[in-house]
């Protein structure tokens, strides 16, 4: 160990993407950290939505929650959240994003160190520069870079993400929600975009629960008219658990025995829970955006599609084959593989 990892002991501050998928991500970088620095706390920057991750990530000793406008300046927000982080006495400030914006209140609070690829003009916000960001392929290298010192090679393995909810806590959970011992799966239909969203997930539902399988729909208000129409269609055995709080996506994925998901930040939560996952990938490549996790299995459409990937959010060529074409007996087909191997595959 290094002789300034073993005498430094100043917490550092990590300022994440605020979506949900890469906020994941980022305990990669709290993992990469803990290794390099093991006496210095860990902090992540949150938004009240992401708070609930930062409870069941180790290494993490606290969220500091404030949420920001994207799309305006708030200099006053700003600058109230750099006399809070002022008084936590953060030495280093790792800082994800390229905006101006994202290095505002940790240079306001007097940070050191603070560390960020070149963008937006942030001279005198960012104080320790590196380089060499687009030749990073993917956003999880972009990220945990910044936790090695400069000029550092990038490791052909990073750490994966880990998020743990404790037994006691899924045991209450499944209690208060009053679900039953059969076999379950969680779906999550939701996405940033239309594009990612796959077509079939109530048909698919339908089909589970008739072979036996719970099946409970989680995500965001968003979620509310999908879950509605995925109820409708699968039954009773079929259950919507969207809501405001993402502590009930968390925990749901954590009790449930595979989870199902679109190209989404659910699908990073369930698989750095371990749960067995099936990641849907459309528009996107799961080279780039799948989690560092291993997925059960990656079900992609076997139509040649020349447009795909595009990595768009709306499809612009409208007939979304990359999606439709994905067809229901190949999720329903991976999902009770992945049952089968946990054990809990249906009667």
């Amino acid at each position: 160990m290094p002789a300034e990892a073993r005498v430094e002991t100043r917490p550092i501050l990590i300022v994440p993407y605020m979506w949900i998928g890469d906020f994941v991500r980022c305990h990669t970088v709290v993992r990469v950290l803990k290794e390099r620095w093991p006496h210095r706390p860990v902090d992540l920057l949150s938004t009240t939505l992401c708070a609930p991750l930062v409870d069941y990530m180790p290494g993490v000793r606290k969220a500091i929650i404030w949420d920001l406008p994207r799309k305006r300046i708030a200099f006053a927000r700003h600058l109230g959240l750099a006399r809070l982080i002022e008084a936590e006495g953060y030495g280093s400030a790792l800082i994800m994003p390229r905006t101006w914006k994202s290095a505002l209140a940790p240079s306001l609070a007097g940070i050191p160190e603070r560390t960020g690829f070149i963008g937006e003009a942030r001279f005198g916000l960012i104080n320790d520069w590196r380089r060499g960001e687009k030749a990073l392929p993917r956003m999880v290298d972009r990220c945990a870079m910044l936790a090695l010192p400069p000029g550092a090679t990038l490791p052909a393995r990073w750490p994966e993400p880990q998020l743990v909810v404790g037994p006691d806590e899924v045991a209450a959970w499944r209690r208060a929600n009053k679900v039953s011992d059969a076999p379950a799966v969680v779906m999550a239909p939701g996405a940033v975009g239309p594009s990612k969203r796959w077509s079939y997930f109530a048909e698919a539902a339908r089909t589970l629960a008739t072979a036996g399988i719970d099946v409970w729909v989680v995500g965001g208000p968003g979620e509310k008219d999908a879950a509605t129409a995925i109820v409708a269609m699968g039954g009773a055995r079929v259950r919507d658990m969207t809501g405001t709080d993402l502590r009930q996506a968390i925990v749901a994925m954590a009790a449930a025995n595979v989870a199902v998901s679109n190209d989404s930040g659910l699908l990073h939560v369930a698989a750095a829970l371990g749960t067995p996952s099936i990641g849907i990938f459309g528009p996107t490549s799961p080279y780039h955006w799948a989690p560092l996790n291993p997925l059960a299995a990656i079900i992609e459409t076997r139509t040649e599609v020349a447009c795909r990937p595009c990595h768009k959010p709306v499809c612009r060529v409208e007939h979304h084959r990359c999606m439709r074409d994905i067809a229901i007996d190949d999720v329903v087909a991976a999902t009770r593989q992945a049952l089968a191997q946990t054990g809990a595959a249906a009667p």
